[in-house]
């Protein structure tokens, strides 16, 4: 079965520069392309059958990081990994706080983008060792002492596969772990998500781990 992208660029050379990179790849079928955040959700109302967003962090009308919140609100199963010019640690936070699996740099050869794609929809994430520790920090602060802890109803099989979560694991190596299909996983997740009202992976892990979950 194909890869089903989206790509949200306004810039008619970084889309054009993707997608000839993407081109040589039997796998990846370029479904959808807008130009903003606005435009890209209208189209997914027409066609939601995509399995991962290229979302460009800057554009204009409604920005990549509104977008992601917008479509993982709508659509939480598709994937969103950000498109950028720079390294930029608090834009790309701020996207993956709103849900998005990670981020590629623009400049990204076809090998890494592919492999990003690849990588994001089994269950990993494209991130620095720089955001990858911003991350760890906001995860370690202590919670607030006037806030009391709250457990979301969650389950002790949620619970055990947040820990998983927390420590890096893909789908894949969860399932493994646990001998349950992938799709059973997916499912596990799904719910976790609804229960602690996240969109991401990262947002579930701060959010167990600040009420002491994990």
């Amino acid at each position: 079965m194909p890869i089903y992208i989206a790509i949200a660029e306004d810039n008619s050379f970084a889309l054009s520069a993707i997608q000839q990179r993407l081109k040589d790849y039997p796998d990846i079928a370029i479904k959808l392309i807008a130009r903003n955040g606005k435009e890209l959700l209208q189209q997914l109302g027409r066609n939601h059958n995509i399995d991962l967003i290229l979302m460009d962090i800057e554009m204009p009308g409604m920005d990549g990081v509104q977008a992601t919140a917008e479509v993982k609100k709508r659509y939480p199963q598709i994937k969103v990994v950000i498109l950028t010019m720079f390294d930029d640690e608090e834009l790309l936070f701020n996207a993956i706080m709103a849900g998005a699996s990670g981020y590629l740099l623009k400049e990204d050869n076809a090998t890494r983008i592919h492999q990003c794609i690849t990588d994001t929809l089994a269950g990993g994430a494209a991130m620095s060792p720089a955001m990858a520790m911003k991350t760890l920090r906001l995860i370690r602060q202590p919670q607030s002492r006037e806030s009391k802890p709250q457990d979301f109803g969650l389950t002790d099989r949620e619970t055990v596969l947040l820990n998983q979560l927390k420590n890096g694991l893909t789908y894949e190596e969860i399932a493994s772990n646990l001998h349950i299909s992938y799709h059973t996983v997916r499912k596990h997740i799904e719910n976790i998500y609804r229960k602690l009202q996240v969109n991401s992976k990262v947002e579930a892990v701060i959010k167990a781990s600040g009420n002491q979950i994990i």
